[in-house]
Order: C-alpha cells, then structure tokens, then sequence
C-alpha cells in the first residue's frame, strides 16, 4: 500500500497523515471549499477539492471520491471517524472498485450498525444484555405488555439510533403510546428507519467501552477500557484510561466479551465495543465499526499506534503481538475542545480564533487541525481540538491535565475548556463515583460554578489590553498561562 486517500477532514485526517509518512505511505487529502487552507490539507502530498462547504455535496459523495481514488492510483482509503466511516454500502464499493478500504467488511458495519442486528448476531457468545426485547417493536399494544413485564422505566431506542436520537426514556405506564409515537417519528427523521425497540432503563450507568483490534488470521484482542461516562446531550466531552472502578477480573470479563462480539460479527480492523456498567454488572450497548475519536487514551495506555495497526491490518498483515504481550501503563485523559458556550446549554459558538496557543510538555498531546486566525467552520462538528495526558497514574493524569488546560489559550470563540476544568477537579470525578449524569447532576448553575475570581478578571482585562494595542502596532502577541475566553464576546 503506497498511496491512501484519507476520506475525512479536520483533526482526524491529519492524525492519519502523520502516521502514514511514518510508514513511508503517500497521502491523497480530499477537501471541501470551507476547508481549502486547513493545516491537513497542507500536510498531504496531494489534495483534491471536492465540492462546496455541505458535507453532502463533498464528503459524503461516495461515488466522487472513489473515481478520484481510481484516477490518482489510491491503493487504500482510510475513513476516519463520522462521515462514511460507517457506511457499508461505501466500504464495499470501495471493495468492488479494487480499492482497500481501511477498516471492516462491509458485512461486519451492516449487522453492528443496527443495534437489534447487533443484538441477534452476539446471542450464541453469551454476552450480558440490559433485560429487553430483541426485535422491531410492530404492535404497541404487545408492546405496553412486554414493557409492563420488564417493568417501568424503560428505554425505547432507534434499532438504527446513535448520540440520543430515536430514544424515550418512559417513567410510567401511561406514557408510554405518546413515547413510542415520538421515538418512532424521530427515528425516521433522523435514520430514515422507524425501527425501534425497548429495553430497561438502567438509571444511572457508567459509559465503557473497550477498544479492540482484529487481524483477517482469526486472531482478536482488547487494548483494556476507557471510561467515557461525563457527556452532554448523550455525546462524549472527557474520556480516560483505564477506568477508575473495574477490577482486574471485571476488566478481563469485559475484554473477553468484546472480543466475542468482534468474533460474532468476523470482524476486522480496530473497533469498539460500548457496555454500560452498573454496580458490578455490564451489559452490551453497541460496536463502533471504526477509529473513535477518543482513540489517543488507548493508544497512550497501550503502547500501540491504532492507525499504522489498521494499515497493516487492511494489508493482509498478522497482529505482532497478542494480549498476553499487552499491559496498562500509567493513566490517560481526554477532553474535547469544543466551539461551545458551557453556560448556554453547550451550544455552539462560531468565530475566529484570535488567540490560538496550545500547551505543551512531557506526556501532553494536542490533535486539532486549526491555526491562530482561521474561522470555525459552521458546516462541521465545533471540535476545535482533543488535548490528551499521560502520567504515571490517574491522580497525576487529573494534575497535568489540569495545568495544560490553563496554558491552553483560546481567544475569540467561546469553549468547553473551563467546563472540562470544573468536571476533572470535582470531588465526584476525582473520586471516581460518577456515572453519565454528571452534567446534570453537579453542572447545575454554570453561571457561577465557571466564574472567575477578580484577579483572573483583571489579568484577562490586561491581556486583552496588551493584544489589541499590540495588534495595531503589528506585533506578534500571544498571552500565556491563562485564558481570556470568558471576555472574548
């Protein structure tokens, strides 16, 4: 494999590149018009401009990209994360086309990207299931009667659902029909399949999921947990590894059922494979057929380059080392930098990056695709950039992560970064007795609890005094050591 388009953009992309020139492999960047100066596009050694800003009139389009590949001698496209990285019917004309695609068969992204697919095809391995039914709901009536047996609250979820969509959380009998109702209509809207089912609500959950990697020799193994349980509107914003409550019997327990669902579905490639745990129990969520975004805290914890082991895989190449070979070593974090107002429900927030002025050091990583002065795309998720640590242990992990935080400068849009301050230094977190509502629960009057102190104000009102009056003298000028994002509207 000489040449890999990579079929993605942004952050993901040029962590991609960075591994493929590591192999000695050429890369082929596709690019929107929104994206046309974008640090990876830059980066690669080629680069091709697909179409304007909409995801749907450049990176979605399936047949462009694979004509393009075709026509620019591409051995293998690697997908990345979000836009066709889960789309079977991409990946196996990919196949059909004589290209490699970078990740699993088309089979295996099919069965896993239905969740009562999913359900049914793990059945023979014994995997623990949260109490529920294993079928398209058909009738409501029979429905109300299994729910009735499984008992309130329940879960109606999109058989083909994913980051909240399609799901009711139903309290009490009587709600029910008007649930079903708007989960069944969201789901056609959202997955243009109104398939859905129900299950039990399981209250308050941790989020683990364990990442796994696949050769096409049979042979499967886990590189341990992460913990993603801190999330708004049911997506991700801080993940870490290993988890701060499995035992190392539960941590093997999990690791052997995540490896019987990639074996279940003759899976191939790097996947994930989400559980929810609760007070000793965990039951199968999904798989991910796909790098995760949060895919840095594995790869610290573990030693292993998940990237150039997906390329060596896609090459017909046997994993090197099995799971006896793989250990923990020290802990991981991982905050997403997201474009987004904390104390306005997370929404997203759009402008220029003034002020752009990553931290650095010893066990600090940084994966964003953006430079000081350019625009937040609005066509795109708002993730300015993932900031991830590694130390000798979690304690540790929360310290250096907390001080790369502060020297992280971000002027000119709102972000996540002082949330993320706030969630890691919780007594909650920190303790490690938290489950996914902790948002809801301990984020409760954003206001104050992401105020800053007088001082903090006055340093951020002299810096920003420093900036513009340095601005008009044209002279470079970057603060440091705190951040002025609060003062930036």
């Amino acid at each position: 494999m000489n040449k890999i388009l990579i079929a993605n953009r942004g952050e993901i992309a040029l962590r991609i590149m960075r591994t493929c020139k590591k192999m000695g492999i050429s890369t082929l960047a596709i690019y929107s018009e929104a994206d046309k100066y974008a640090p990876f596009v830059q980066f690669a050694d080629e680069a091709v401009c697909v179409g304007p800003p909409p995801s749907s009139q450049s990176y979605l389009l399936e047949d462009k990209i694979i004509a393009l590949a075709l026509e620019r001698n591409v051995d293998g496209i690697h997908p990345g994360y979000g836009f066709l990285s889960e789309n079977a019917q991409f990946a196996q004309k990919v196949t059909d086309a004589g290209i490699i695609f970078i990740g699993p068969k088309p089979y295996a992204i099919k069965v896993m990207g239905d969740k009562l697919e999913a359900k049914n095809a793990v059945k023979d391995y014994n995997i623990p299931m949260v109490p529920g039914v294993d079928h398209a709901i058909e009738d409501v009536d029979s429905a109300l009667e299994t729910a009735k047996q499984i008992g309130f609250p329940i879960l109606i979820k999109a058989a083909a659902g994913g980051g909240g969509k399609g799901m009711r959380i139903v309290e009490k009998q009587e709600d029910f029909k008007q649930q079903m109702d708007r989960a069944v209509s969201e789901a056609i809207s959202s997955f243009g399949n109104g398939a859905v089912f129900i299950e039990k609500y399981v209250g308050s959950p941790r989020h683990i999921e364990i990442q796994i990697l696949a050769d096409s020799h049979g042979n499967v193994v886990h590189l341990f947990e992460r913990e993603c349980s801190v999330q708004r509107r049911h997506q991700k914003v801080i993940e870490e590894a290993p988890s701060a409550v499995l035992t190392p019997e539960l941590r093997e327990q999990m690791g052997v059922a995540a490896c019987d669902v990639a074996k279940a579905c003759d899976y191939v490639g790097a996947g994930t494979v989400e559980f929810l745990y609760d007070n000793g129990s965990f039951y199968f969520l999904e798989m991910n057929t796909r790098l995760q975004v949060e895919h840095p805290v594995s790869e610290l914890i573990s030693g292993v380059d998940l990237v150039q082991e997906q390329i060596k895989i896609a090459r017909g190449q046997e994993l090197s080392f099995s799971q006896e070979d793989l250990y923990i070593n020290g802990h991981s974090l991982e905050i997403r930098v997201y474009a987004e107002n904390p104390k306005n429900n997370f929404l997203p927030d759009i402008g220029n990056l003034q002020v752009y002025k990553r931290p650095s050091g010893d066990g600090v990583r940084v994966d964003d695709a953006l430079e000081e002065g350019m625009d937040i795309p609005i066509h795109y998720d708002p993730m300015i950039a993932k900031l991830i640590v590694h130390a000798e242990n979690r304690t540790q992990a929360i310290a250096k992560m907390t001080k790369a935080i502060r020297d992280y400068d971000i002027v000119g849009v709102e972000t996540t970064l002082d949330f993320c301050d706030f969630a890691i230094n919780h007594p909650a977190f920190v303790s490690g007795d938290f489950d996914t509502h902790f948002v809801d629960n301990y984020f409760t009057d954003p206001s104050k609890q992401l105020s800053a102190d007088e001082d903090s104000i006055q340093a951020a009102m002299a810096a920003g005094y420093l900036l513009i009056s340095n601005k008009l003298n044209h002279q470079a000028y970057v603060p440091g050591n705190f951040s002025v994002w609060k003062l930036s509207r």
